[in-house]
């Protein structure tokens, strides 16, 4: 019997203990949840892991290796990256403009500017005292010094309505600098090149839209009967988008159509030497101009500059197809 009472009374005892562990384990685990849930979610992918730690891992798991693990988490970190820069290029590209020039849709419309100009700017000063004038006109000449006569005779027949551009195939400038006009001009010096070669490369349309007539001459004109400011109006008058000055009937001429009239003041037809025209509409007995004094107006000459190709070096036989840009 007294066996029997000293097992009953060890197993009360033995039961308590139980129940505190059971309690414990619940408090656990619900305390344990609880802390779990207050702290934010733990991004692998920012993680860095010590390399002995790798190295652990990487024994205790033979099926799988942390190497593959982390690539994956790189991966998938770059993609969120990619997406979250993509988000961010679509906030930068909400201006698009697509009447903008080519390559200028992103930029707002008010700060484009796909025009320039030949006007000569002021280094210092007042800014009042910039542009004090602004040439609607731009004659050039290809020149050589030799020919600094002619050239100076046929300058002084242009106003300071007009821009001087002189291309220098001689590679002499500075020797212009006794004219007094020269200091105005605009000089481009590249060695043993043509009047063709220097318009396509330093006239672009873009450069010379704020001129209403280009001039495009030869260096070994004569002038003596020459008035520039009269020739505009008369181009005016008559809508000439390109033409050029009569010559004198007396001077040896090419082309019937480049012989002065007395009696009109411009024509678009003539005639020819009997085989010369193909037809009495087409070059040269209509819709002719020469190219040694040719002068366009700003949309023809904007045509014409995409016609020129850039291996033209004298030019012969452009003056048969400028019709097409009228």
């Amino acid at each position: 019997m007294a066996k029997a009472v000293i097992l009953g009374r060890s197993s009360v005892p033995r039961s308590n203990e139980d129940l505190r562990i059971i309690l414990s384990a619940v408090v656990g685990i619900m305390l344990g949840y609880l802390f779990g849930i207050s702290f934010p979610t733990v991004n692998i992918t920012k993680l860095h892991f010590p390399s002995s730690i790798i190295s652990y891992i990487e024994d205790r798991n033979s099926g799988i290796t942390t190497q593959t693990l982390l690539n994956h988490a790189w991966t998938s970190a770059a993609s969120h990256k990619k997406n979250n820069s993509v988000s961010n290029l679509d906030e930068i590209l909400k201006i698009y403009v697509p009447t903008n020039p080519k390559g200028a849709e992103r930029l707002p419309p008010g700060i484009v500017v796909s025009e320039t100009d030949l006007y000569l700017r002021i280094l210092w000063g007042e800014p009042s005292e910039d542009l004090t004038s602004q040439p609607r006109y731009l004659v050039s000449f290809t020149v050589g010094y030799s020919q600094k006569a002619n050239i100076d005779a046929a300058i002084k027949k242009f106003s300071e309505n007009f821009t001087i551009m002189l291309f220098h195939y001689d590679g002499r400038t500075t020797e212009w600098d006794e004219f007094e006009w020269s200091k105005r001009a605009i000089h481009v010096s590249v060695r043993k090149q043509t009047k063709w070669w220097y318009a396509k490369r330093f006239l672009h349309p873009d450069i010379v839209a704020r001129y209403d007539y280009i001039f495009i001459w030869d260096e070994d004109l004569g002038v003596n009967h020459f008035n520039a400011e009269a020739y505009i109006e008369l181009v005016r008058k008559h809508g000439l988008e390109i033409s050029q000055p009569g010559l004198e009937p007396d001077k040896g001429l090419t082309w019937e159509m480049t012989k002065r009239r007395g009696y009109s003041e411009v024509h678009k037809v003539t005639e020819e030497r009997p085989g010369w025209c193909t037809d009495p509409h087409l070059p040269p007995c209509a819709a002719f101009v020469e190219i040694m004094a040719t002068v366009f107006s700003r949309d023809a000459w904007r045509c014409v500059w995409h016609m020129i190709q850039n291996d033209l070096v004298h030019g012969w036989g452009l003056d048969f197809a400028l019709r097409k840009c009228v």
